[in-house]
Formats: structure tokens, sequence, C-alpha cells
């Protein structure tokens, strides 16, 4: 199975230096929750000259709209399509957002975009998000209400499992995937 790297957030420029494409990851600390809708809103925030809802400088958003909780912290909690979020990436990281988690691969803007700002991407396994959510230790709104589980979510997260799959030099899991399969 090999070695599972174990790392906090927020991710500083030497966790970030020491990951590599193919890296398993536990990651624990404070991830930000959100989807389509809220990116859309936060990016307008900034093109407006306004301050979003959390410091985004060394945090990790997950791609992920939560379901509803029935007596847990959270409910199901996978990952959503990245590739959804790539016309928003390029503003974020350049404000300083150093990862994101999600699944799938990304746009070759989105890998430029992460190697100018040397950050990092984790996928998390899709299809477990009731196994994801046993890994959130709290979890709260904190903006836009109004877009229910599009919402901001600050999740706390206690050894969630990720795999590299892009990281800071634009190594990408998914080209080698590509190259196995021909």
């Amino acid at each position: 199975m090999g070695k599972i790297k174990k790392i906090h957030t927020p991710l500083d420029k030497k966790t970030i230096l020491s990951l590599k494409h193919g890296d398993k990851i536990f990651l624990s600390g404070k991830i930000f929750a959100l989807r389509d809708q809220a990116h859309l809103r936060i990016t307008q925030l900034f093109k407006n000259g306004k301050k979003i809802p959390f410091d985004i400088k060394g945090k990790v958003i997950y791609y992920c709209g939560p379901t509803p909780a029935k007596n847990r912290i959270i409910g199901s909690c996978g990952p959503t399509t990245s590739g959804r979020m790539d016309k928003f990436t390029g503003v974020l990281l350049n404000k300083g957002l150093a990862g994101m988690i999600g699944k799938g691969s990304r746009s070759k803007d989105v890998i430029q975009a992460i190697k100018s700002n040397g950050a990092v991407y984790f996928i998390a396994p899709a299809g477990a998000g009731a196994y994801l959510s046993e890994k959130v230790t709290s979890c709260r709104m904190i903006a836009f209400k109004d877009l229910g589980p599009e919402a901001v979510y600050e999740l706390e997260v206690l050894n969630f499992p990720l795999v590299v799959a892009v990281d800071r030099k634009g190594k990408n899991i998914y080209d080698r995937l590509q190259m196995n399969c021909k």
C-alpha cells in the first residue's frame, strides 16, 4: 500500500514542497467545502474588491456539497467533479489558495495555475461519501446559507484520506494513467 503521509492545514510551502503526485495522504485540520455557486459568488466578491467569508491564504477547498446530517456531524460528503470549478480556480489560486480536493482531472490552465502558485490538487475516493463523513469532526455553515448544500461550510477533518493528483510542479497522476492505458 505504501507509506501514508500525515499533513495538516493550513498548508505551508514546506508541506507542499514535500508532496509528489501519487502520494497517499491523511489530511487533518480545517478545510472549506464549497461548490459551483459558492465559487461564483466568491470570485465575484474578489472582482468587486470585497472581502470573502474566510481567509483563503494557505487554505484547502473541498469540492463537496454535503447532504443533511441525521443525528451526525455531517451527512454524506463525497467529492464532486473538479472540472466544473476550473473556471474559478485561477482566481482563487492567485489569491493564495494552497490546495483543492475533488475528483477527476483538471484543465491545462488549472495545472499551469497550480504550478505558478505552488499549490496542490488532491483527489478523494469517489463513491465513499458516507465513509468520508466519518472523518469530519465538526461542521459549520459560514456563508451563503441560501445556497443550501452549496453554501460554504467549514469542516474540521481528521485523517481524511487523499491522493496527490497534481503536485506543485504540475506532475499529474492522470498523465501516468493515460500512458498506461495506451
